[in-house]
């Protein structure tokens, strides 16, 4: 499932913890720093995980033919459109600017902020695979529903491997960022 693209299955290095131990996940909203650029930063990686659950499901439907060819077709162009789009726009911005502000306040960090950079490379390549195959499914769908079908079954191992990799990324992400935010104030 996974060796479309490489989910990286270490854990981020102790060294990367340390201020998530003083500024736990579960304390975060009630930090008097933590300022709504980044409860927005965070609620876009919400987002994307939900986006990627919900393009995985709609097209395992798709294959259990619980989700008709048409409907399935412009729903997989609009939303993983709008996933590829997000995410590299997202990762655009984290590694040009959000990234470096981080390192400037405290450079502890920056062999992770390399990690999560290595990350954004990796995820690119699969962005773009599922872009080709998700293409390829849509024109299938009016042409050859049993090759779309079988596209499909390339796209949901696609899909499964984006939600695997969000999930590690994305937690290592703001466990590494929020409390760095959170103990030099910053974007507030």
């Amino acid at each position: 499932m996974t060796d479309l693209i490489p989910v990286r299955t270490t854990a981020m290095p102790a060294e990367m913890g340390v201020l998530l131990h003083d500024y736990p996940r579960d304390a975060w909203a009630a930090n008097p720093h933590f300022a709504k650029s980044t409860r927005e930063w965070m609620r876009a990686h919400e987002k994307f995980r939900v986006l990627s659950d919900h393009l995985h499901d709609q097209t395992q439907s798709f294959l259990d033919r619980t989700r008709d060819p048409d409907g399935f077709a412009d729903h997989l162009g609009r939303y993983g459109t709008a996933l590829v789009r997000a995410l590299h726009g997202h990762h655009h911005f984290e590694d040009l600017s959000f990234f470096p502000e981080l390192s400037e306040a405290d450079p502890r960090f920056d062999r992770g902020l390399e990690i999560l950079e290595k990350d954004h490379e990796a995820l690119d390549a699969v962005l773009d695979a599922f872009s080709h195959t998700g293409s390829r499914v849509i024109k299938l769908v009016q042409l050859d529903e049993a090759t779309a079908r079988e596209e499909a079954g390339i796209l949901v191992t696609q899909t499964e491997a984006i939600r695997a990799f969000l999930n590690r990324h994305l937690g290592d992400e703001e466990d590494l960022a929020v409390p760095v935010i959170l103990h030099h104030a910053l974007r507030g």
